[in-house]
């Protein structure tokens, strides 16, 4: 696997509690930073998908 360069949001509070998220190979990684050593990939179509959810607001009741 190639450099991992780890991104957060620009809303992440400060400090280490945000998820992270990264591309490496064909993969997308994704990481608490309270927890890095503990990581889980996706495929760029179904992040796709849930970002298309996450913007029409399908999740929204998880953060009510």
């Amino acid at each position: 696997m190639s450099h991992i360069s780890w991104q957060k949001s620009s809303h992440s509070p400060e400090g280490n509690t945000c998820v992270e998220i990264a591309a490496a190979d064909d993969v997308i990684l994704l990481r608490e930073s309270d927890n890095p050593e503990k990581v889980i990939t996706t495929s760029r179509t179904k992040l796709e998908a849930l970002i298309l959810g996450v913007k029409a607001g399908e999740f929204d009741h998880f953060t009510a």
